[in-house]
């Protein structure tokens, strides 16, 4: 079976059920019995978060993929096909990590088989979402790294759970829900009604739709791989973030009919339309007037601005053009300093600087001269409303490791200094990655010769951004609507 790895995924050690002690999420068991009753097989899987930088240390991966700093998302472990067994380098990859059980995180499926998560949502965060990714596809001989999303996220501000039932206003965060990820109407249909006989209403039910217009369903080597993410960031409660993370209140399971039924595809399901018609332009003058006083207050060294860009398309985008999408959900916006990728690596593992064409002329890197840093500005697009959380990332280019992060919270107050009269200072933020800060309170350090949890003074590097949820439309912000980011590279003058 074809196999890959998903970029800026991380996985958990907690394989099987997940169940945290004494957390009711219903009767999982009376739900399995309902949906055998009526036919099904019913294989369970788990959950799981991969740290992406120990892996890459311990040489199993050749790359840590963009990875997020300081989130840990989940993904959701599926048995494979009936019959067959994960093997190969995902095989070695889970057995590298203490993993025995035969399941995957990803996997093709039958068009009348189901995906289904039931079990808590994460605790108080900022954001979370589960999102459904095709991860590759074959196209004639030739197998392609897709990693495109097939439709809206399932996000936290319009997921159905216990405390949202049918996606009223309410608490969504530690309640149950249940998440049936599924090709057929008549198969949804099945789940719901198993679910409801064990006593789960209906209101906290959630189908994800693959859309089998777009994709090739089906258990066969030329078949499309899926991947379904479960993405908090930000928990409110650090500690009880850490705890659903390692014993995540949830089962997860594989439900395959006994007999094969006349299917029943659904539609492709409606998206929610990103942008408002409301823009950030009107700050493009104190952008530049905040840009010209960095150049100022630094202008005995030599700067160099770098571009920045788009990364990542819109999975439906990437699927008809074959190539990769770098895994942007629908609910977020992804900059980085560099070009916009338009390349398509063959799974698994692909070396991201054979396929990525970011910027090296000249090429980026960060020195110890206590004069050579990275000043990192732009809107706070969360001030402006166009996101609901947001951060900037460190990279180091050769590997893709991620290794100092900076977020919104952080952001108040650091743009004054450089608009001490302007009243839109509130909009904007200013931060500094460099080797030793001195004690700017606005400034992180980067590390070196620590493997992946450093970037090496040598190591070309790049920034990354991402805005998530724009609040009023529950889905990402328009590009169109946002000003994008800026990074200025400061060197001693030769």
């Amino acid at each position: 079976m074809r196999v890959c790895i998903l970029l800026l995924v991380v996985f958990v050690l907690t394989i099987g059920t997940g169940l945290a002690v004494n957390v009711d999420i219903g009767d999982v068991d009376a739900f399995k019995q309902a949906l055998e009753e009526d036919g099904f097989t019913v294989q369970q899987g788990g959950l799981a978060f991969f740290d992406l930088l120990k892996v890459y240390n311990n040489g199993v991966l050749p790359s840590a993929y963009g990875n997020n700093p300081n989130t840990k998302y989940l993904n959701l472990l599926i048995p494979p096909p009936s019959g067959q067994v994960v093997k190969g380098i995902i095989s070695e990859l889970m057995k590298a990590l203490g993993v025995t059980a035969n399941i995957t995180p990803f996997t093709s499926l039958r068009p009348d088989e189901a995906i289904v998560f039931v079990g808590r949502t994460p605790p108080e965060c900022r954001y979370f979402s589960f999102d459904l990714y095709l991860m590759d596809r074959t196209y004639g001989n030739e197998t392609r790294w897709i990693y495109g999303t097939l439709g809206d996220t399932l996000n936290h501000l319009v997921i159905n759970t216990e405390g949202t039932p049918n996606g009223q206003p309410g608490n969504p965060f530690n309640q149950t829900t249940m998440v049936v990820t599924t090709a057929d109407k008549s198969i949804d249909q099945r789940i719901r009604a198993a679910a409801q006989s064990a006593g789960y209403s209906d209101g906290v039910i959630n189908t994800q739709v693959i859309p089998s217009s777009m994709v090739n369903m089906g258990v066969e080597n030329d078949s499309d791989t899926f991947n379904v993410l479960l993405r908090p960031t930000q928990f409110t409660d650090e500690q009880a973030g850490n705890n659903y993370i390692s014993n995540t209140p949830a089962s997860v399971f594989r439900v395959t009919p006994n007999k094969t039924a006349e299917l029943d595809p659904f539609d492709y399901p409606e998206l929610r339309v990103r942008g408002t018609g409301t823009t950030e332009f009107d700050l493009m003058d104190d952008l530049e007037e905040l840009r010209i006083a960095i150049l100022n207050k630094y202008s005995g060294l030599n700067p160099t601005e770098l571009p920045t860009s788009q990364i990542g398309i819109i999975g439906s985008d990437a699927i008809q053009r074959g190539i990769d999408a770098y895994g942007p959900p629908n609910d977020a916006c992804y900059l980085w300093t560099g070009n916009q990728t338009v390349s398509s690596p063959t799974p698994p593992f692909p070396d991201l600087t054979q396929y990525y064409g970011f910027l090296r002329d000249p090429a980026i890197t960060l020195g110890n001269d206590t004069n050579e840093f990275i000043i990192v500005f732009g809107v706070n697009h969360v001030a402006t409303g166009k996101a609901m959380y947001e951060n900037f990332v460190l990279y180091g280019a050769d590997v893709w490791n991620g290794v100092a992060m900076i977020n919104d919270l952080d952001f108040n107050g650091t743009a004054e200094e450089y608009l001490p009269d302007n009243p839109n200072a509130k909009y904007f933020y200013v931060y500094k990655f460099a080797r030793n800060c001195e004690g700017d309170p606005h400034c992180i350090e980067v590390p070196s010769d620590m493997g992946a949890y450093g970037i090496d003074l040598d190591q070309p590097v790049f920034i990354g951004w991402r805005m998530y949820l724009e609040e009023s439309t529950k889905t990402g912000p328009a590009y169109s609507e946002i000003v994008y980011d800026k990074a200025i590279k400061f060197d001693p003058k030769e």
